[in-house]
């Protein structure tokens, strides 16, 4: 009879340590399913970046095709031009496909100005500088715009 004693004491300590270690265990589980449901929501954030970098990539990569278009079709032809109304046209044209060419707006004042449309051609010379505030020259020809009112 003490061996069954012995026996039952025995398999109760067991019980008892697999009940303690089963309760560690599960512990243990649901920190490893946080985990992994914080790595999961994590994975989704970084795709969904990927994404939004892809995507601005493809509008980026539009934009420089219609600018090289708008060169070919508008810009280049308007700086060859030898009449000013043509040449504006061109310029109008070609900012309206490629509208954030600081050049193009620069260029497109140069040539309002000398049509004698100053007021257009310091909102022209603005563009230029709001795209790029460190063009020297748009800022000179736009001060001397202002000037010489």
């Amino acid at each position: 009879m003490t061996m069954n004693v012995k026996a039952m004491a025995r398999i109760l300590g067991g019980m008892a340590f697999l009940s303690l270690l089963s309760g560690c265990m599960s512990e243990v589980l649901e920190r490893q399913a946080e985990q992994i449901s914080q790595q999961n929501e994590e994975i989704a954030r970084q795709r969904r970046e990927i994404e939004g970098l892809a995507a601005g990539k493809q509008i980026q990569e539009q934009k420089r095709q219609d600018c090289n278009r708008a060169f070919l079709e508008f810009f280049d032809k308007a700086q060859l031009s030898t009449q000013r109304d043509e040449a504006i046209s061109l310029y109008r044209k070609g900012l309206e496909i490629c509208p954030d060419d600081d050049v193009a707006h620069y260029e497109f004042g140069r040539a309002l100005a000398d049509a004698g449309q100053r007021a257009e051609a310091e909102k022209e010379y603005e563009a230029a500088l709001k795209i790029n505030p460190g063009f020297g020259e748009a800022r000179r020809q736009l001060e001397a715009l202002k000037n010489s009112r």
